[in-house]
């Protein structure tokens, strides 16, 4: 008499897309959920960290950051940054305000470069692009411009 011996199932890794953005991880001894604000705090930090990036966001955003910046918290990592996340890929568009004086097509690439190994090294998602918008450039003495408002020109 011959018995059929049953194997345990074992499920390779994979992911699936959730509704809310968010992406599971199944594994063999569990499931990991990653949302899409992790990828997008991710993405601004890893921005943050490239010389030359004065700011994050176009002008609208940089004006709500701002004001949010007075409420008590954490300021938003995630200003100036969108992503797609699917299955197992993520795009992403980021705007900054560039330093004055680099050379902005370099600092795109510095960009690029940390965000895509900060991403795929924290998530495990492909980066397919990573688009980067410039809305402005910052000048050193601007701010100091800013400081002297309150006194008169000329006496």
């Amino acid at each position: 008499m011959t018995t059929a011996t049953q194997t345990p199932e074992v499920r390779s890794p994979k992911q699936v897309d959730k509704a809310g953005g968010a992406v599971e991880k199944v594994a063999n001894h569990g499931v990991t959920t990653i949302a899409d604000v992790v990828v997008s705090k991710i993405a601004g930090i890893a921005t943050r960290e490239v010389d030359g990036v004065y700011d994050l966001g176009g002008q609208a955003a940089r004006v709500v950051g701002k004001l949010r910046e007075t409420l008590p918290g954490s300021p938003s990592l995630t200003q100036g940054v969108s992503v797609e996340v699917g299955e197992r890929q993520a795009a992403i568009d980021i705007g900054i305000v560039a330093d004055y004086g680099i050379a902005i097509h370099d600092l795109a690439e510095g960009i690029r470069s940390n965000v895509i190994s900060s991403v795929e090294n924290m998530t495990g998602l492909e980066v397919t692009e990573v688009n980067v918008t410039v809305h402005d450039v910052h000048f050193a003495d601007s701010d100091d411009d800013a400081s002297d408002a309150g006194e008169p020109r000329v006496q």
